[in-house]
């Protein structure tokens, strides 16, 4: 009575390549390591082994791949989205049309050469980062009857306006759009040049036994007597190599990233070589953070994320990116569009007291005595320097008592803190899973007291925390989260 339907044949090479992804280290580390020894002994039968070994993993991988496709099938039954899959064990899954949030969608590579699409499907209850349903390679036009099944139900008739491609956004209202510049400042700004070089490193640390670093460290030497000018030079090319490497990687990342309004809901689209589009509903935001780094702070830019009950991109990870880089000037207006509930723009925030100051530094003035004590002792004179890092760790504690506080408007709490970066915290009252108040013993003694706020967001949820408010102030947050009488208007959402 119901037709059921097959994924298409290359999700049992994509399969197999997830599986793979997993492999490719250990299958190079096992070529370069191994790979010399077959040369020299080829009549050694214990050193094809471990290729032996992996070459069987690999059939396995492949055959699991095969197989999931070859069960795979999906069908619509009774307002409900149906899976089922498996070999020797079956594995059925039945989704209820109503219960499905949204539907998030990548293209990668062989899914662009064959016009396919990676379906995930996310419904109200996935809190832990995984979709309920992967169509892992499916056509565009089963993609769209896939939501077009969906919305029959959830809004009493098809709903035709949706297609995939994005050069019909004008169903939908342009929210933002990154320029090649943004994408420029973006990995000029963010930590993706420490990635490139943690990354070389790690790939080095792989092959380092097969590395002559007594003939690197001889010609390093001879190198050091062209001065330090040279030096100097040869360092900053690296860097802007590592530069260029990291630009070129948050290009592909974020090529065509762009922020569009359809109902209640927002749809995130970016990518170049493998392309992603994700949906989130507004009901399903938690909290929204706003977050600078000290350059970004300078140059009046941040980025603005998204905690949310639904995954994102089908990553564990919750924290969905809505704006990777902006301007703080151009922020709040797209920012209130997509949410007109919540109030960005607070300047009045109650901070810490003074007698709280000490609080942000000592422990880590009482850490790092240890540190300089024995650096000064086992380095003698060199060591002694250590003392200078007494200056930075004042300071950073200084800048995060200044850079703390709390506002609270009407049903809103905004939070903010700062480790090294500046992050301000926004969520309403209904969102708040937690809110507790810690106090130590030397907290207390001064009558100052630390506020944690917890989201849903993942399997153990997201927290904020500012720390060595005023007791009354904290007192203040609680008495405000503990009122039981909504208004009318608090009812009426």
């Amino acid at each position: 009575m119901f037709n059921k339907y097959k994924l298409h044949p290359v999700s049992a090479v994509i399969n197999f390549l997830k599986g793979l992804k997993e492999l490719i280290f250990p299958f190079i580390i096992l070529l370069v390591a191994n790979g010399f020894n077959v040369s020299e002994n080829r009549n050694d039968f214990w050193e094809y082994v471990p290729l032996l070994i992996f070459l069987v993993i690999l059939i396995i991988y492949l055959a699991a791949g095969i197989i999931k496709w070859w069960t795979f099938v999906y069908w619509f039954e009774d307002n409900e989205l149906r899976v089922e899959y498996g070999l020797f064990v079956k594995k059925k899954r039945y989704i209820p049309f109503d219960r499905i949030q949204s539907f998030n969608y990548k293209e990668g590579i062989f899914h662009r050469i064959f016009g396919l699409v990676q379906v995930m499907v996310e419904t109200a209850g996935s809190t832990d980062g995984e979709p309920e349903v992967i169509l892992t390679a499916i056509t565009k036009e089963a993609a769209k009857q896939v939501e077009k099944e969906t919305r029959k139900v959830n809004n009493g008739e098809a709903d035709e306006s949706f297609e995939e491609n994005l050069s019909e956004v004008q169903e939908f209202k342009l929210i933002h759009k990154m320029s090649t510049k943004d994408l420029l400042l973006l990995a000029t700004t963010s930590n993706s040049v420490g990635v490139v070089i943690a990354g070389v490193a790690a790939a080095i640390s792989q092959v380092a036994e097969f590395i002559p670093f007594d003939w690197i460290f001889e010609e390093l030497a001879a190198f050091m007597q062209f001065g330090i000018v040279i030096v100097t030079f040869t360092i900053f090319v690296a860097f802007i190599f590592a530069w260029v490497l990291s630009v070129i990687i948050t290009f592909i990342s974020y090529y065509d990233f762009t922020v569009i309004q359809e109902k209640d809901r927002f749809i995130i689209t970016r990518g170049l070589l493998e392309k992603k589009r994700i949906t989130i509903p507004n009901n399903r935001v938690q909290a929204i953070k706003i977050v600078e780094n000290p350059f970004r702070q300078m140059i009046r830019c941040a980025t603005v994320v998204v905690e949310s009950a639904s995954g994102g991109f089908g990553e564990k990870d919750q924290k969905i990116t809505l704006f990777p880089l902006i301007s703080k000037r151009e922020m709040y207006e797209p920012l209130q569009q997509l949410f007109p509930h919540f109030i960005f723009q607070q300047d009045q925030f109650i901070r810490p007291t003074k007698k709280a100051r000490p609080f942000y530094y000592r422990i880590k003035l009482l850490l790092l005595i240890p540190i300089i004590i024995l650096s000064s002792y086992f380095l003698f004179p060199l060591g002694l320097i250590s003392i200078i890092l007494v200056v930075p760790v004042l300071l950073l504690g200084i800048w995060q008592y200044k850079s703390d506080g709390f506002a609270i408007c009407g049903n809103q709490l905004m939070l903010r803190y700062r480790i090294i970066n500046r992050v301000t915290f926004i969520v309403e009252k209904k969102r708040i899973q937690a809110l507790e108040s810690k106090q130590s013993y030397f907290q207390k003694r001064k009558n100052i007291s630390s506020v944690q706020v917890t989201v849903m967001s993942g399997i153990a949820g997201t927290s904020a925390k500012v720390p060595h408010l005023k007791e009354t102030d904290i007192n203040m947050v609680l008495s405000w989260f503990e009122r039981s009488s909504l208004t009318k208007e608090e009812s009426a959402k």
